[in-house]
């Protein structure tokens, strides 16, 4: 229960639903790699997207797949909060440097990293090359879907939402949502490795929040062209865009958008004004 408190009413006591948050502790081949605060739920595709933003594997048959440890939950029952994944053929051990013993807070993605230039990761896949192109109006309309989908959100107020758009038709891939973003990221990404569609080559990230460095660098290990979203990118998410190729969008609400980097893929369909 909880009491709400509005000027010029009385105090009320009412129900109340709260985004769900736990820790995740990630091994890789029985070696703890990370912890992170997620939403329970897609654990497997968070691991998985997670080890591909860090460069560990890179495609489907790279994950060997994964399995709940015995977590430290009272009454001997399994907490579902250590997961472990199992490397497949080709895939190598993370490095002693990236086996950083890390916390990854719900809100950062990239905590515990010494120094930018040790999370500007090479990604394999040239965005230079996506010759993928949008129309104006379905980048528009992508905000307007990924809340239609957001049901607990539209319950608790409490979670951030990723996306996987198809421009060509405007489907929607895959989405999954958590109290992270960059976790709601990592979930999408992991589906698509699991589902052996790395690259995402002509594909849309749309995202809830706003773009930061981090996110950025997920959608760049992915092979993500074009990353949309609703609030503003930081100045260094512009530079590791502009520098990837990748066609970065801000501020999509309404009728309106602001391109950061490799404009050219959105098609607005009039002529362009003079400025």
């Amino acid at each position: 229960m909880v009491t709400r408190f509005r000027s010029g009413s009385r105090p009320s006591r009412r129900r109340d639903s709260l985004a769900g948050e736990e820790p995740l502790e990630i091994r890789v081949d029985g070696a703890p790699l990370a912890v992170t605060m997620r939403t329970p739920g897609n654990d497997y595709e968070l691991a998985a997207g997670f080890l591909a933003s860090e460069g560990v594997i890179t495609k489907a048959p790279h994950f060997g797949g994964a399995e709940y440890c015995r977590g430290p939950k009272a009454e001997g029952q399994n907490a579902y909060n250590v997961l472990n994944v199992l490397l497949g053929p080709g895939a190598e051990p993370p490095s002693t440097d990236l086996a950083r013993n890390f916390y990854t807070t719900s809100s950062c993605g990239i905590c515990g990293k010494a120094s930018i230039e040790a999370i500007e990761a090479s990604s394999t896949f040239d965005l230079a090359a996506d010759s993928v192109e949008i129309s104006l109006e379905r980048l528009l309309e992508m905000p307007d879907r990924l809340r239609q989908n957001q049901k607990v959100f539209a319950q608790t107020g409490g979670l951030h939402a990723a996306a996987i758009f198809d421009p060509s038709n405007g489907d929607m891939i895959a989405f999954r949502e958590d109290v992270g973003r960059h976790n709601a990221v990592d979930k999408v990404i992991g589906w698509a490795l699991m589902e052996g569609r790395l690259p995402l080559t002509g594909c849309v990230l749309q995202v809830s929040g706003r773009a930061s460095f981090e996110l950025i660098q997920k959608a760049k290990m992915a092979g993500i062209p074009i990353f949309s979203a609703v609030s503003a990118p930081s100045s260094l998410a512009v530079e590791l865009a502009t520098a990837s190729e990748m066609t970065l969008a801000g501020f999509v609400r309404g009728d309106s958008l602001v391109a950061y980097s490799r404009p050219e893929r959105i098609k607005a369909g009039v002529r362009e004004a003079v400025i």
